[in-house]
């Protein structure tokens, strides 16, 4: 039976002392699991440093999950791991089709000897229906997009630079955690408060969504903001603008 522990989020140090007193039996396998882009902060995994460590290790390997990171880093938008060329140093790589691709299904990218071993061992897998043919098109025509249009990746990671400036300028930057993604987080406490900030926004048309307590900490609450490649810096000023003269009726 597999033991599940946790480390504190991007703790390498509290991970070394959990694979040093559990992982160093050699009869034992350990398993490593992050995001790379976090889904609820906007911030990225430490990669290299993850990698070093599991590499270092005979008996320890790393699973990324890409979900948050298909679509938008890279080149062609292959995902952090891609992009920073740890391709051969991660076990498996996760990544979803129901975000950049706006489909839903998922892959596992991994060796030769990892796909054989899921296609003739993996339960879910053999007994789950496959896809129907057009999800499979979409996909497909989704990476076909990717491909082609990297004006759309760039755009949006500039976009990304200019909203960080903005927050600045705003006066929001205590509020907001520090992301070099698309996922924006702007904490503001207490159910109520954020539900309303986020009422204002939907009802001028933008589609921000409030995270309430328990699903992050009570005193966590926040909206979550996703920018997309077509949204504008007026957009962006004016959703900031927003909060910001909320906040202060407060």
């Amino acid at each position: 039976m597999a033991r599940s522990l946790k480390f504190r989020h991007n703790d390498i140090d509290h991970l070394k002392i959990l694979l040093d007193k559990f992982g160093k039996g050699e009869q034992q396998e350990v398993y490593v699991i992050t995001e790379s882009v976090f889904s609820m902060d906007g911030d990225q995994a430490p990669l290299v440093e993850l990698t070093q460590l599991t590499t270092k290790m005979n008996n320890a390997y790393l699973i990324v999950d890409e979900a948050h990171a298909l679509g938008v880093i890279g080149h062609n938008g292959e995902g952090l791991v891609q992009y920073l060329g740890l391709e051969d140093q991660v076990f498996a790589r996760v990544v979803t089709y129901g975000k950049a691709l706006g489909c839903h299904g998922a892959s596992i990218l991994g060796s030769n000897d990892l796909v054989q071993y899921l296609i003739n061992f993996c339960r879910t897998f053999i007994y789950t229906t496959a896809l129907p043919p057009h999800a499979l098109l979409t996909i497909n025509a989704g990476y076909e997009h990717l491909e082609n249009k990297h004006v759309h990746i760039k755009k949006l990671q500039i976009l990304i630079q200019q909203f960080n400036k903005l927050v600045v300028q705003s006066g929001l930057r205590l509020r907001f955690r520090e992301s070099e993604t698309a996922i924006q987080v702007c904490i503001i406490p207490g159910n109520k408060n954020v539900r309303k900030v986020a009422g204002q926004l939907q009802h001028k048309g933008y589609d921000v969504r409030a995270i309430l307590s328990p699903t992050v900490p009570e005193g966590q609450e926040r909206l979550r903001l996703c920018l997309h490649s077509y949204n504008t810096i007026d957009d962006c000023e004016f959703v900031l603008q927003t909060i910001a003269k909320s906040l202060k009726k407060k």
